[in-house]
């Protein structure tokens, strides 16, 4: 249930868009994000405004090319999130924040039990994934068949 003090934690207001950190936010993120190669130019966008490209992508569901012109422009977006995902940054995010919201509730840091419904258990006794695959694959037409039909139409004329 939602509290006033719950309301006014997460409240966005004075955000530029409701998907955009905050403060408190980004500074939980911040010392996960991999420094600037050395040795190389100096890095001149701003990360978090990255991180602000990426939270509006995925909270609108809108096309790179509508990325709006005030946040970094969308193939500086697109390229750090191939490169965190293709680094690893983005798992290790993504770990660090679930074992600190697990320690704030008061849970362990990782879980210690496990929900199996009967679908996923029947998945599994008939081949999972694999066995759909087959299901959904079109046949492919016999060559054999082609080719028939190609010397019977000569045949007859």
């Amino acid at each position: 249930m939602w509290t006033a003090e719950q309301r006014r934690l997460y409240e966005r207001e004075g955000l530029r868009y409701p998907s955009d950190l905050t403060d408190a936010e980004w500074a939980l993120v911040e010392p996960l994000i991999p420094p600037a190669k050395r040795g190389g130019r100096k890095r001149e966008v701003d990360v978090r405004e990255v991180l602000n490209g990426i939270f509006y992508i995925l909270a609108t569901g809108c096309q790179w090319r509508a990325l709006p012109k005030d946040l970094p422009p969308k193939s500086t977006v697109h390229d750090y999130l191939t490169l965190w995902a293709r680094d690893g940054t983005l798992g290790r995010l993504h770990h660090a924040l679930f074992v600190q919201v697990r320690e704030q509730a008061g849970k362990e840091a990782s879980p210690t039990a496990a929900i199996i419904d009967s679908q996923s258990v029947k998945g599994a006794e008939k081949g999972g994934p694999a066995s759909i695959r087959r299901a959904t694959t079109r046949p492919r037409r016999s060559r054999a068949r082609s080719g028939t039909s190609w010397s019977t139409r000569w045949a007859c004329c």
